[in-house]
């Protein structure tokens, strides 16, 4: 099965990290990387721009406006993302718990219930177990 572990983190914060913390958060996620790399879970991911830079559209009755910022006004905010392949949401919540630190404050874990474009998609290339 495929699930999205979605990042969330203070932007204020990110900015405000030291150079060491962001070496110990890149450090941190290339081991997970290595990990679901040799087990073959890994199918895709990113990091995101700040929430800053993002623009979002949204429908109204008289049609769509497009607003500067995220959707929500939380302080926290989607940073990141992995779309792994799992055998159980047990195994996908043990990954997302790799990442909650003092940067990653929160992690969703949702279930993808229609994927394209993902067969094929891990990075060493071979096809992705289908769910």
């Amino acid at each position: 099965m495929k699930y999205m572990v979605l990042m969330y983190a203070d932007p204020a914060a990110t900015e405000a990290m030291t150079a060491e913390e962001r070496a110990e958060v890149f450090r941190r996620h290339d081991r997970l990387h290595e990990d679901l790399a040799g087990t073959g879970e890994l199918l895709n991911g990113a990091g995101l721009a700040l929430p800053r830079d993002t623009t979002t559209i949204r429908l109204r009755r008289d049609g769509t406006t497009t607003e500067d910022g995220p959707l929500a006004g939380a302080t926290e905010q989607l940073t990141a993302y992995y779309v792994v392949d799992c055998a159980s949401p047990e195994r996908a919540l043990e990954i997302a718990g790799r990442v909650v630190d003092f940067h990653v404050v929160a992690v969703e874990v949702r279930p993808v219930h229609d994927s394209f474009g993902m067969e094929g998609g891990r990075p060493d290339g071979t096809p992705a177990r289908q769910a």
